[in-house]
This record gives structure tokens, sequence and C-alpha cells, in this order.
């Protein structure tokens, strides 16, 4: 990989040395080109053709559209009416460009002010938004709730963003200028960003989301002090110190998902959700998963939940001394937490006192977008193609949650990285969201038929786990459970439905922002995201929505209030790792969270 590289200070006109080293770049651009093309080639026709995994099944994408098309020849009627629409939509979006009429729009990626400033761009811009929303209007016709509908509509999506006046350098406003005001160098720069990123793809286009250089992992990223105190196979116990004189007398244990670090726990001082509950008085514990090889591709769900939760909770008595706990889990991770608090019920173990979960499904009657993705024939196709490898490689969950966003989290860096020849700003989520792991192949295929597919979660008695049949309903501790209203992996309206399924009492809360930065939200002097609350819980989760009180700023105080109001007051010396019955075998973050 070349170095990163500054661009060239514009200048009146290029000289002869500046063009002989530009073309120069340009033949060893090429070059690299070429040698990684072949890869390239390769690779896209395997998936194609069926021969490679890819999450995007193409011959039910096909399908899909030759079932849809009967809905439309069924009512020629609408369908004209829809199409004429369009056209009379389309016609007068050029109109009022051309008459100055078209002014701002909402829409991020026209939010630049060239957008308005002549009559050619806005055309492009108000008639391609024109395209989108006839389109929309049009395949409503649709039968609802259908996976080929829905295949339908998030394919033609993809399609259209993809085809957006943004993705072309000649139709960008902001590219072209930053084309003539760096005589080029722009077209040069994102030429080698593309490259670099079919280089680090080996073939397939890794687009970069963030600057990889700007963070490390102990160093500017997860580094709250604390020690490893216990590990095997799957997993080592980080215990946090102290940051309190006392401390509550339950410690807490982070479960965070293993689709990533855990360290989104653990980001900078400012937003560390572990340093924020230590400061309240909490003793902190966080399992880091292991990144799975070829060797972890038996391990299974069972083993997530054994070696993961039930044997941080032995390892913390040994630790600490104390008997009972409070637990939390993020996405599948959350999920993972409520399967065990069902194990723990049916078995009458008591020592989880309050439970709490963060963008975590446990019904998946309605999954939104991701359902597009997964059905029985991509769990075969899955399964022949880890049956080689023994897991997952970490790039395709990668895909999949990007294309459910894909002006956010592919063309926004398309047009940054390639168009404007630009490197992506240090952004610490970014830097996280690409830091993934790989998945193991018996718990994968196990997770995705019977609690994705077969959706054996909210089935009383249909899972069994370690040879004890579940529940949900029979977990009656004390349960808090956090949605994020734009979170496009774990839609909201599919979390609410927890408050009908658990035994006990529950407190939902509705937060701001998506999937990450909804729940990464700290207390700040400039609060980014508010959330909602609602003491009762209707069965419909648009009815919570409409009776519910919106807060200002962040969560975090919500729930750690909800932590303190089931507790006693009883405070005790703070734990320290290493002073109980567990010895340190390393520094935090620990070797796990580093392994690639």
């Amino acid at each position: 990989m070349s170095e990163r590289r500054q661009s060239l200070p514009p200048t009146s006109s290029l000289d002869a040395e500046s063009i002989t080293r530009q073309g120069a770049e340009f033949l060893e651009l090429m070059t690299r080109l070429q040698a990684v093309a072949k890869r390239s080639q390769e690779t896209a026709s395997a998936k194609i053709s069926g021969q490679d995994f890819s999450i995007v099944d193409y011959r039910s994408v096909v399908e899909a559209y030759m079932r849809a098309l009967p809905a439309f020849l069924e009512r020629p009627l609408e369908t004209l009416e829809l199409s004429q629409r369009f056209w009379v939509d389309w016609a007068k979006a050029w109109q009022d460009a051309w008459s100055g009429e078209g002014g701002k729009v909402g829409d991020k990626r026209f939010r630049d002010r060239r957008w308005n400033a002549d009559p050619v761009t806005r055309g492009l811009r108000d008639s391609h938004l024109a395209l989108e929303r006839a389109t929309e209007e049009f395949l409503s016709v649709l039968p609802q709730g259908t996976k080929d509908s829905l295949r339908v509509k998030f394919y033609t999506r993809q399609m259209l963003s993809a085809l957006s006046p943004s993705n072309f350098l000649m139709l960008n406003p902001a590219a072209r200028e930053r084309l003539l005001e760096t005589e080029g160098r722009s077209l040069l720069d994102g030429f080698r960003n593309l490259v670099e990123d079919l280089e680090r793809g080996e073939g397939r286009l890794d687009i970069n989301t963030n600057d990889a250089s700007a963070f490390e992992v102990g160093k500017d990223l997860a580094v709250t002090p604390g020690k490893v105190v216990y590990e095997n196979e799957l997993m080592q116990l980080i215990h946090y110190e102290p940051m309190t004189k006392t401390q509550h007398k339950r410690p807490l244990l982070f479960v965070p998902p293993w689709i990533n670090k855990y360290y989104i726990f653990d980001m900078r001082p400012d937003n560390s959700m572990v340093r924020y509950m230590l400061e309240q008085g909490h003793s902190v514990f966080l399992i880091s998963w292991v990144n799975p090889t070829r060797e972890h591709a038996a391990m299974s769900f069972e083993d997530y939940m054994k070696l993961g939760p039930l044997a941080a909770l032995d390892a913390m008595e040994k630790a600490t001394g104390e008997e009972r706990f409070d637990i939390l889990g993020f996405c599948i991770g959350g999920i993972l937490v409520t399967a065990t608090l069902a194990l723990l019920a049916a078995r009458g173990d008591k020592r989880i006192v309050t439970a709490t979960t963060f963008a975590t499904m446990v019904d998946f009657t309605n999954v939104g977008e991701v359902g597009v993705f997964i059905d029985r024939d991509r769990l075969a196709a899955l399964r022949s193609h880890m049956a080689e490898h023994g897991y997952l490689e970490n790039h395709h969950l990668q895909d999949m949650f990007s294309m459910i966003r894909e002006n956010d989290l592919v063309w926004s860096f398309h047009v940054m990285n390639y168009l404007m020849g630009q490197k992506p700003p240090a952004f610490d989520l970014l830097f996280w969201n690409a830091d993934s792991t790989r998945l193991p192949a018996a718990m994968l295929l196990w997770y995705l038929e019977k609690v994705y597919i077969e959706n054996g979660l909210r089935q009383p008695g249909f899972l069994t786990l370690d040879g004890t049949p579940i529940d949900l309903g029979k977990i009656d501790v004390p349960f808090f459970v956090l949605a994020t209203k734009e979170d496009h992996i774990a839609p909201w309206t599919s979390i609410y439905p927890t408050t009908q399924l658990l035994g006990g009492d529950v407190t939902f809360v509705l937060g701001g922002s998506g999937h990450i930065a909804g729940v990464i939200n700290p207390p700040a002097e400039r609060p980014k995201y508010g959330y909602w609350t609602r003491s009762d819980y209707p069965e419909k989760s648009e009815e919570w929505l409409e009776g519910a009180k919106q807060h200002s700023g962040s969560w975090w105080p919500e729930w750690a209030k909800w932590i303190a109001s089931h507790s006693d007051d009883a405070r005790v010396p703070a734990y320290r790792p290493g002073k109980g019955g567990l010895k340190v075998i390393e520094d935090a973050p620990g070797r796990y969270v580093r392994a690639k």
C-alpha cells in the first residue's frame, strides 16, 4: 500500500514537471489495477454464478421480479395512471428547475449549495428525486408483507440509489468544481483510493469508511484501566479498576455482540459506557470475545452461553465473593443474555437481579430489510460455504448492513473517496464498525435457523439449551429494554414486542438515532439525541409512541437511575481486580480484542 498522501495545492496551471509526475502516478496505478482486476473479475463471476457465497442471491432476485410482474398486469389502469403521474412529476421538476422555482431539499446527497446553483443541476437533482418518489408509489401495488415484494422494493431502491446524479463525476457539481480546482489531482487521488480499496479487498471492493491510522485499540480506544482476570477458548473477562472508593454490592456484567469487538462499550473516555457506569459506583466486568478461526468452527450458541455469560458469572463470584449480579447485552449479545435468563429461570437460578438489553430483538416476526438476505436457500448456501472455512468472513455482514443504508454507508463514501479524491475523516464509531469479526459455522447456522427463520425464542419450549427447554415468559427479573428509533438492523417496532413476552417487570425506552449512535449517546453539554418513555405498554408499538413522553439528552442517566431503583442502599469497599479469588492475567484490553 502506498503511504497516505496530501493533495497538491491548486496552482494557476500545470507545469511540465507536474504533468510528468501525475502521468507516472497514473501509469503506476494502472499497473496495480491490472494486477488486481483479474482477481476482481473472478470474484464477481463466482458470486453471480453461485460458485462462491454472496449475501445477494441473484437467482432469487430475478425470480422475485418475475413473480411481481403479474401484480402490475392484473391492474393495468392503475399501473398506467402511476406511469403517467411519474412523467408529469418528472417534467414538472425540470420546468421548475428552469423557472428558478426549485429550492433546497432535505436529502443529504444534495445538501451542497451547488446543487441549487443553476437550472441543469437543479433539474438533475429534482428529476431524480421525482423518479424515486414515483417508483416507490408504483411499487405500492405489490402485495404487502411478502418476501418477493420486499426484495423487489429493496433492489429497485438499490438501483435508483446507484443512478443518483450525485454518484457521477460530471453530474456532481461539487466533484466537478474540485476537479477544476485541483487541476485533475482529485481524479488521480480518487483513482488511487479505488485501487487501494480493491487491493485491500483482494479483488473485492472494500470501500474505505474510516481513517485506519487515526486510532489504536488500547491507546486511543478501550483505554479504561482494567485487568483480564479470566479467559477460556471463547472469551476473556475484564474486571475494571474502580473509580469510586465504594461500589454497589452487585457487580455488573457487560455482554457485547460478537459480530464486532467489545470496545463499543469503551470507546474514548468521553463516550465510554464502561467509564460512565464505573463513575456511578458500579463494579464492571466485561466479556471480550475471541475472533473465531477454523478451530472454533464447532462452537455453538450453547457454547457461547456456557463459556460466555455463565462462565463469567462463576468467575465474578470468585473475584468478588458476591452471588447476585446485574447483566446487560447489546444486539446479538442481548439475545444471548435473554436466552441465558430464560435458562436460569427454568432452573430456578436467581443469580441475576436486573437485566438490560440494547437494540435486541427476541421476536423475529418482522425483521425489516435484513429479511431480504436470509431464508432457507441462503442458509443452504451458507452451510456449503462454511463447510470449507469453518466460519463466515466478516465482510459479508458488513456488506449486508451497508446495503440497508446504502446512501449513508456506500454511496456517500463513493463520492468522498473516488469523486472528490479525499480520505474519510477520523470517526471512532466507524473505526469500530470496520473492526469486525468472523462468525463460527455451528453457532451461525443454528442461530439463523432456530432464532431468525423459525422465530424460536418467542415460542415457549421451542428451543432447548443445554438440555433445558426455555420460555421467555418465565423470566421474572426486572428488565430494561432499549430500542433506537432509526435502527436499520433491529427495527424498534420489532424490539417493542419484548414488553409482551417477558414475565417480569419491563421498562421500555426508545432512544433517538440508530443502532450504534443511539446506544452510544452519553450525557453531554450539547445533547445529540433525545429519548421517549411511557409507563404502560399497549400491544401495538405505534400506540405506545403516540402516548410516550419525549425527553432531551442522553438516556444513560435514566438507565442508571433504573438500576439504582432495584438496588438496596448497601455499598461495599470497591472491588479491585486481582484482589479476590482470581489472579490478573494481563492488562486490559487484552489479547483477544487485538486479534485480526
